[in-house]
């Protein structure tokens, strides 16, 4: 591992020197002793002071190497120099690791292998190359590679744990050799240092020797790299030492053994070396060895050889290899394990195991070694090593005697020591209970739990478990990115995380701490394959480019979301939306698995989505049992997460119990992170999602089974349980599982009369529902909450009182339980019917005393007025007080002070009938006490879910006639249960018949019929027993009845019972039935079986049943059956047999009672106890079979319509009736007739069926003349066929040859006669004529077949007859000669048609230009008229009383006026001048033909008298004062001119604004000019008629200026009209308009005429309409604040930001601060300005916004403070450089010329720090 906890060999906290040479226990198994070697020297000189020479003699052999203890080797007596035989475990990019004897573990970086390796690496780093060319270290070493190392460095790692680092550079491994003690046959270590031509020349650490290994000598046939680590044997030694031939002959290193002569000595001796030694001596831990003469080593247990271990002897000859040399106390360490001997020794096989982690039981073990450890035996035979520290928890003390006495152990595998080949474990608790072990424990996505350990710049590490550590990256530490977050992260703390990458090879663990990922309930993404099309998840985004944002997801699985999937509106930046490490909800678009390439979108994500996606994982069926953990209380439930799935649900207070009363309390009870079993799924809505239920009754419905889940599969008479999920004046609705619901009408709410429905039943209230009538049209149900009307169990009284007070008692438990109040500890410890001591306080109002106790401190107790009765009520006077109810929601008591209740409880017995009072009641339960006695007990007030609570009779002192019961229910925890006892009580329980349901008597048959028979019962009634209760298995065929006489006695037992006059069976588990006929059964089935409940047997269509025939129903064609006493059947005739003669006479087939044999084949869902049966064996209908069938309809075209057995329809084709077809097939049958058929096959509404004999009797091989045509292969070419005419058109004949094929007959080939109109054909040949023909020919794939009736082919007379006297059609020579010539009177034809075509092609085109050059004008007959009579006066006229002014009409003049009437053409006269002519007014209602040329008109006259005025002079006038009034007509006409061409001039009266309005009627402003005209003049109609008239005239594509219009109505009609008409306008206006525009103009008209209620009423309306538009949050929130309500306008704020993307919250956020500058308080508005720059930094525009609002609301200090934040941002210097300027700006206008000076010197230190940091 790359990092271990102190338990392991990677490291250990440093301890203080040993005290003495005896070992002894210690807590920490990596402690490291310091300076060993001196400690024994101390030793020595006190405990051996007086010696002898001899004894002088043994310290010196002493002092070189010897010892007397054997035990591993730990990391403590390691020290820098020791060398050691390693084997590698792990190689990854930058270390090795190194496993080493006694399970240590050590590293071997990169940077200790070898000179030249570390010369390559340092010169790729210096050149900036990199390190991809370097050979990498997966190359240099091989997984199980011995190694031979030295210990380089012992360094103090984090939490005091010691880091063991490795070399094996050959001048570390090998320094103690030199180039003189080199010999032949030695092995050494060494690693390649460069590669020459012939081989490879060996760094063997030894300076002054060049050590080359020839390629011929290497062992392995690829090349050699540098740095290669290489175990070579030294061949030749030349010139001193100074060149070394090396070899690596596989069988020479094999066998090559240190010896004698090679002159090794305890400095320069080498782990790895083989040697033979001599056993000195046995020791209980392992062997101390003799070797190479002079030299000791130890072999611990660890390295004994299994199969020899109690075979060593002193003496004995050994072969041993070297693994540990010790510089520092000179012992060796050896090993007899025959992996690390010949012929092994190279690579070991097994260097690593599976099972680390894994959990073993049944462990036995075989030794304990004190200061070492114990071995422990598997189950599997294998062994384990568990150090002597892993054999207790790490503060404990080890007790070696409780080990040794357990028979087994449990372990946990923590490593494996490929040195030993055997496991290390432990025994700690803490490690074998721990979840996470290693880094393959932990899944992705999986949520942790951790602790801090080290805070680094690039994250926080944090430990997950004893041996992992996993790394936070720094964007993963919140949600946001954090600047500062040593602030929040410091080592120690615990943090939650979720599990974003595992890579277990590499130790790699990456966490996340983001709440929203960690929290997040979607599905994750583990792979490509995870994230199908149309998914969605949480990812985080991790890079944001121009095209687009790169999220991430968990492993490496990564998408791309493209600009256009963004955002709904055009993005052109999205570094100003998305930051990277934000997390995001995406759906996946596209993926590719191959390519690894997501499509990813955030706009395409809706709430729907998300919440489907969260159900998805969880497999929901109505009815499942689940648990779930509450997460959240709100005001109606609780919103909770089923475990494990963690999917959200929810749970409705009022779900929580089926009493009304148990369901608050119980909500206040439950905190958040209770655990809740046994809840039941109920619903899955697409908006709410899960809900969840926990109504014992309500689930034990749904458990049954038999419940509808759709409107097809409810019946009439169905009995349900539901929950009220609305109430109505009208009556009750009423939900039932798998969403359907019905509706229980205010008459069928109850059996009394119920004026209102409200206060009857509760919302969610449990209640029992029978279906009373379906409506399939509109797919509506009624159902009935009628006691009387439902089947109830008889247990329910008891049991509905049981299940609540249980319910109370668990409400009791969980106060107490919680200790959160010391009144609720109090309430949880009373129970009803205790007696305390109380201290009377003061009256109530309602007439209540209020009472105090010592006990009850803090709690409400109070006395009715009815319990105070007879009571001294001296304030301060003592009191006993019996409990009677408990509130835990008011934390209130209700006791009695009667002191009938105070006296001494009796004993009860069982059956005792008692008067019960009632002392106190709610809407579920009544506390009762019986008369004569104290004992309290409880009753139900409502006895059954539909009950419906009775105030008055259950009214405090109110009396019931009770039964005792039980005395003693345990179940009630002791209170005595009781029941009703008055027959009166119809709905509460139900009186007893004298013959109970399931009692057993004996009866006497009194008569005999053939359905039943009657029985005289031991009371003297008369009963009856139905036919099927009489046998169990009764005879087809047979009468059950017959086998019974009058006076025969027999055994029954009652069943149910029938009333006399509907004859309706009652349901055999109906609690209240008051019957007169008791049903009884003969059944041995029946007499077994005491318990009869209500078990209705569930039929399916196929079942096989026994039947009963009653009788034969003509008119309806059926045979009524019965099947059980409350199960009728119904057989059409057409079921009843299968063979025609008997269809006859149904009546006859079957006897009345007889016993028949019959299938289901349907179950009437309007009668749930009626059947349709079948009588032939089967139940529906199949291709191949026979059956009977009735003509339904002919249809002469088609063939017969037939009704089939099993309410089917078939049809018979024409082709299909006969084997011989005949000239009218139809007229043998009529509707009504039975006939046989065969089914030949099933199309989607009916079948096709054959009256063919040749089908219906196979057997028979008549001749047939027509033969059955199934398909085209059927038919030859040269075939002689018959077929019926089906059609005759222009595209021939058609033959209907089969039901499937249809030939067609050219008219060439129908007849020899030459024909101009088909319809002579028809005459003659009718549809259904039989016709002979021959095959032409046949296209089989397109299912063509041509035929001919010609006679030539058929043989028949033509279809036409001579007397037509019609030519004969042309054939051969004469055919072709007629062809031809037709064929060049054709091409004439064509010609001469084409010419023609083209003249009128030349005069249309003239005619469209006259008719462009000269328009054609409509107007009405009368003004042609009127202008034909002006003219004619003009005329009579002399010309010098012409005025020479023209009346001329434009364009746009003539197109108003065709709008009132008719039209004529007028010719345009090119010559006449363009002047503008029109009178001096022009009323708007006036026509083309009223008006006038021009005349002056006076102002102060109007245009009668002038026109008077005129008549009176009859002198003619003079020439002169004719010029000069043209002269002056002339002055006045240019002047009006002048005025018209003005458009500054406002008109003054109607007739301008009419005329203005013709040359620019789409114009809104003249419209309006014209409105204000007539509100001028306070004419409020005429204002409203010209608005009226403007929306009609202005073209619709002038969607403004419409605007415009109705906006001055809103205003007309909020000032001068009613609300009534001002919402009418509005109305309108939203129709025809957009809305939202329509809405802000009337809201900013209500806030301008301060109408505040109005305005603030629409703006909360426009706020839910268009709660994505930002423009309405900022009008009303402008609104708010001029109105000064700021909390409102905060409020506003936040319910924007929900709403709106958060694309747009900066933005927003901004306005409504620049909002609080104008209109509220500044000191927030710059509170929420730095929250936004804070957040976005960069915003240079909103920086620039909030100076310029400084600058304008705050102070001098506040703006300079503002500028200096503003120019240390990190933007680029063009913003920084026009803030500078801005600085500037204000300072030369506000400030000094100190100021200035210091802005000017900020800008050049900004300059000169740019200019360095461009420099560097």
């Amino acid at each position: 591992m790359a990092s271990m906890e102190e338990d392991f060999p990677r490291g250990g906290t440093e301890r203080k020197k040993p005290t003495d040479l005896i070992p002894h226990e210690v807590d920490n198994l990596f402690d490291t002793p310091a300076k060993a070697v001196k400690k024994k020297k101390k030793a020595v000189k006190q405990d051996e002071a007086p010696k002898s020479k001899k004894q002088k003699v043994d310290e010196e052999n002493i002092k070189l190497n010897t010892t007397t203890t054997v035990q591993i080797l730990h990391l403590r007596d390691l020290t820098v120099g020791t060398l050691m035989l390693g084997c590698v475990k792990e190689v990854s990019d930058f270390e090795v690791v190194v496993g080493l004897p006694s399970g240590l573990v050590g590293y071997l970086p990169i940077c200790n292998i070898c000179d030249a390796y570390t010369n390559i690496l340092n010169d790729k780093l210096d050149t900036d190359d990199g390190l991809e060319e370097v050979v990498p270290l997966s190359k240099l070493f091989t997984l199980g590679m011995l190694i031979r190392c030295v210990v380089s460095s012992l360094d103090s790692a984090k939490e005091g744990h010691i880091s063991l680092k490795l070399s094996i550079n050959p001048k570390d491994v090998n320094k103690a050799l030199n180039s003189v003690a080199l010999k032949p046959a030695m092995t050494l270590s060494g690693c390649v240092e460069s590669v020459e031509d012939h081989g490879y020349l060996v760094d063997i650490g030894i300076g002054g020797t060049k050590a080359f290994l020839p390629k011929k000598s290497t062992s392995s046939k690829q090349d050699l790299y540098v740095g290669q680590y290489v175990l070579v044997l030294i061949e030749d030694v030349k010139d001193s030492g100074r060149v070394v031939r090396l070899s690596q002959n596989p069988q020479a290193l094999v066998k090559a053994c240190a010896q004698t002569k090679q002159g090794w000595t305890l400095d320069n001796l080498l782990p790895g070396l083989l040697i033979h030694g001599c056993v000195k001596r046995v020791t209980p831990h392992g062997l101390i060895v003799t070797f190479l003469s002079s030299f000791t080593g130890v072999v611990d247990f660890l390295h004994l050889d299994e199969d020899k271990e109690s075979t060593y002897s002193k003496g004995q000859e050994i072969l041993a290899r070297i693994l540990y040399v010790q510089p520092s106390t000179r012992q060796v360490g050896l090993s007899l394990r025959s992996h690390l001997l010949p012929p092994g020794g190279a690579v070991l096989d097994l260097h690593f195991s599976e099972r680390v982690g894994e959990v073993v039981q049944g462990c036995q073990m075989t030794s304990l070694h004190h200061y070492s450890g114990a071995l422990m035996k598997m189950l599997d035979g294998s062994r384990a090593f568990v150090h002597r520290n892993l054999l207790k928890e790490p503060k404990e003390e080890l007790d070696t005697n409780h080990l040794m006495s357990q028979t087994q152990h449990i372990l946990r595998i923590i490593n494996y020591s490929p040195i030993e080949q055997i496991y290390q474990a432990t025994l700690r608790w803490s490690s074998i209970e721990t979840p996470f072990f290693s880094c393959q424990d932990i899944k992705v996505g999986q949520i942790v739990e951790g602790t801090v350990t080290d805070l680094q710049k690039h994250g926080v590490y944090v430990r997950i478990g004893e041996h992992i550590r996993g790394m936070i990256p720094r964007i993963h530490l919140a949600d946001v990115t954090l600047k500062n977050p040593e602030k929040k992260f410091y080592p120690g703390l615990k943090v939650k995380c979720r599990v974003l990458l595992v890579e277990a090879q590499k130790k790699l663990l990456i966490l996340t701490r983001k709440k929203a990922l960690v929290e997040s309930t979607l599905p994750i993404f583990q792979s490509y394959s995870d994230a199908r099309p149309g998914r969605i998840s949480h990812g985080f985004v991790v890079c944001i480019k121009e095209f687009g944002c790169i999220v991430r997801f968990y492993e490496d699985v990564k998408g791309l979301v493209p600009m256009q999937e963004l955002t709904t509106e055009t993005v052109t930046n999205p570094e100003e939306l998305f930051f990277v490490g934000q997390v995001v909800k995406v759906k996946v678009l596209k993926c590719d698995e191959e390519k690894k390439m997501l499509r990813l979108s955030f706009k395409s994500v809706t709430e729907e989505d998300v919440r489907e996606e969260q159900i998805a994982k969880f497999d929901f069926i109505v009815g499942k049992m689940v648990d779930a953990r509450v997460c959240r209380k709100v005001l109606n439930g609780l919103e909770v997460s089923i475990i494990p799935e963690e999917v959200q649900a929810f749970l409705p207070t009022t779900h929580l119990s089926d009493h009304v009363t148990n369901c608050l309390p119980l909500w206040m009870a439950l905190e958040e992170g209770d655990t809740i079993c046994n809840l039941m799924c109920l619903t899955n809505y697409k908006k709410k999602g899960i809900v969840l239920t926990k109504k014992p009754h309500l689930k034990a419905y749904i458990e049954d089974g038999a419940i509808p889940k759709n409107f097809s599969e409810l019946q009439v008479g169905m009995q349900m349980v539901g929950w009220v999920k609305n109430i109505m004046p009208y009556g009750v609705f009423i939900s039932f599982p798998y969403g359907v619901f019905g509706l229980a009408p205010i008459a069928n709410m109850g059996d009394q009369f119920i004026k209102e429905t409200s206060g009857i039943f509760d919302i969610d209230q449990t209640v029992v529902a029978k279906v009373t009538n379906l409506d399939e049209e509109k797919q509506r149900f009624l159902v009935s909450l009628k006691l009387s009307e439902l089947s109830l169990s008889e247990n329910e009284f008891h049991t509905r009182l049981i299940q609540g007070l249980k319910e109370r008692r668990n409400i009791s438990e969980m106060r107490a339980g919680r200790g959160d109040s010391d009144v609720l500890w109090k309430l949880s410890a009373l129970t009803v019917g205790d007696q305390m001591k109380m201290i009377v306080g003061d009256t109530t109002e309602d007439g209540s005393v209020m009472l105090t106790s010592d006990q009850l401190s803090g709690v409400t107790v109070l006395a009715s007025k009815y319990h105070k009765e007879g009571v001294n009520l001296t304030p301060g006077c003592k009191l006993n007080a019996v409990i009677l109810h408990i509130d835990f929601v008011k934390s209130q008591v209700h006791v009695s002070l009667r002191p009938k209740l105070n006296i001494k409880k009796e004993k009860l017995e069982k059956d005792a009938r008692f008067t019960a009072k009632v002392q106190f009641a709610d809407k579920d339960f009544a506390v009762v006490s019986l008369a004569t006695t104290s004992d309290l007990t409880f009753f139900p007030t409502r006895p059954h879910l539909n009950s419906i609570f009775d105030s008055k009779k259950f009214s405090v002192g109110s009396c019931l006639d009770v039964k005792v019961d039980d005395p003693n229910c345990e179940d009630l925890a002791g209170f005595p249960l009781i029941s009703y006892q008055s027959s009166n009580a119809k709905h509460e329980q139900h009186k007893p018949n004298e013959e109970r349901l399931g009692e057993l008597m004996k009866v006497t048959v009194k008569k005999l019929k053939a359905l039943c028979v009657l029985v005289n019962l031991p009371s003297g009634n008369t009963g009856r027993v139905h036919v099927s209760q009489i046998l169990e298995f009764p005879d087809i065929g047979s009468c059950p009845t017959s086998v019974l006489k009058v006076g025969m006695e027999m055994e029954a037992r009652v069943i149910g019972g029938r009333a006399v006059r509907a004859h309706n069976f009652l349901a055999i588990s109906h609690p209240d039935y008051n019957i007169s006929i008791p049903e009884l059964s003969f059944l041995e089935s029946k007499l077994k079986v005491s318990d009869m409940v209500n078990k209705l047997e569930k039929y399916k269509p196929g079942d096989d049943i026994i039947c009963f025939p009653s009788k034969y129903i003509k008119k309806e064609q059926l045979l009524e059956v019965h099947v059980k006493p409350d199960i009728m059947g119904a057989v059409p005739l057409l079921a009843m047999c299968n063979k025609l003669g008997l269809s006859k006479h149904p009546q006859r087939l079957f006897k009345p009672g007889q016993a028949l044999s019959a299938k289901v084949v349907s179950v009437d869902p309007k009668k749930p106890i009626q059947f349709s049966l079948s009588l032939t064996g089967t139940h529906k209908l199949e291709p191949g079979m026979n059956t009977l069938a009735m003509v339904q309809k002919i249809q002469p075209h088609k063939g017969l319509m037939l009704a089939l057995p099993y309410e089917n329809t078939g049809l018979a084709h024409l082709t299909d009736l006969s084997d011989s077809y005949t000239e009218k097939p139809l007229e043998s049958y009529k509707e009504g007739q039975i006939i046989r058929c065969h089914v030949i096959e099933q199309k989607i509404k009916e079948f096709n069926v054959s009256l063919r004999p040749s089908r219906l009797n196979k057997d028979k091989h008549d001749i047939v003349e027509d033969p059955e045509i199934q398909s085209i292969a059927d038919i030859k070419e040269g075939q002689s066929i018959r077929g019926y005419v089906s059609s005759v058109n222009d595209q021939g004949i058609f033959l209907r040859l089969s039901r499937t094929i249809t030939g067609r007959v050219l008219f060439q080939n129908a007849t020899k006669y030459y024909m101009n109109d088909p319809k002579v054909l028809i005459k003659h040949v009718g549809q259904n004529a039989l016709v002979a023909a021959k095959v032409l020919s046949v296209d089989s794939e397109n299912l063509h077949v041509n035929l001919s009736l010609l006679s030539k082919d058929t043989g028949k007379p033509d279809l036409l007859p001579e007397s037509l006297e019609l030519p004969l059609r042309l054939t051969g020579e004469e055919k072709e000669k007629h062809d031809k010539k037709a064929a060049v009177k054709r091409k004439r034809t064509l010609s001469e048609s084409q010419q023609q075509d083209n003249e009128n092609t030349e005069q249309k085109t003239k005619r469209i230009k006259v008719d462009e050059e000269c328009r054609l004008v409509e107007e009405p007959r009368e003004q042609k008229e009127t202008l034909k009579e002006k003219k004619k006066k003009k005329k009579s006229k002399k010309e010098d009383s012409d005025s020479g002014v023209e009346v001329f009409f434009r364009e746009t003049d003539e197109t108003v006026s065709d709008k009132k009437s008719g039209k004529v053409k007028v010719k345009c006269k090119e010559q006449e001048p363009n002047r503008l002519q029109v009178t001096s007014s022009f009323p708007w209602e006036s026509t083309l033909g009223s008006l006038t040329p021009f005349a002056p008109a006076d102002d102060n006259q109007n245009s009668s008298e002038d026109e008077e005025e005129v008549k009176s002079k009859p002198a003619k006038k003079s020439r002169k004062e004719l010029k000069q009034e043209q002269q002056n007509t002339e002055q006045k006409l240019s002047k009006l001119e002048a005025e018209l061409m003005d458009t500054s001039v406002r008109p003054d009266n109607s007739t301008a604004f009419e005329r203005l309005l013709l040359s620019s009627p789409d114009s809104s402003l003249l419209w309006l000019q014209y409105m204000a005209f007539h509100l001028q003049a306070t004419q409020i109609e005429q204002a409203r008629a010209v608005a009226e008239r403007a929306l009609k005239t202005i073209s619709f594509r002038e969607e403004q200026e419409k605007l415009n219009i109705w906006v001055a109505m809103l205003n007309l009609e909020n000032m001068y009209g009613t609300p009534d008409s001002l919402q009418k306008v509005f109305e309108r206006a939203i129709q025809y308009c957009e809305p939202l525009l329509v809405y802000q103009q009337l809201a900013d008209i209500y806030a301008k005429s301060e109408k505040i209620k109005e305005a603030e009423s629409l703006y909360k309306s426009m706020v839910k309409r268009f709660r994505q538009d930002k423009a309405v949050y900022l009008s009303y929130g402008t609104f708010l604040l001029r109105q000064r309500q700021s909390d409102a306008a905060n409020a506003l704020l936040q319910r924007a930001l929900q709403s709106l993307s958060s694309k747009e919250h900066v933005d927003l956020i901004a306005r409504f601060a620049r909002l609080e500058f104008q209109f509220g308080n500044s000191e927030k508005a710059k509170s929420m300005f730095d929250k936004v720059l804070t957040t976005y930094p960069k915003r240079t525009d909103l920086w620039s916004v909030f100076i310029d609002l400084m600058v304008k609301h705050g102070s001098q200090k506040e703006v300079r403070e503002l500028f200096d934040r503003v120019i240390h941002l990190s933007v680029s210097v063009k913003k920084i450089k026009f803030f500078f300027k801005r600085y500037l700006e204000y300072e030369k206008k506000n400030g000094t010329p100190e100021t200035i000076q210091v802005v000017k010197q900020k800008a050049l230190e900004y300059v000169e720090s740019k200019g360095a940091e461009a420099t560097s």
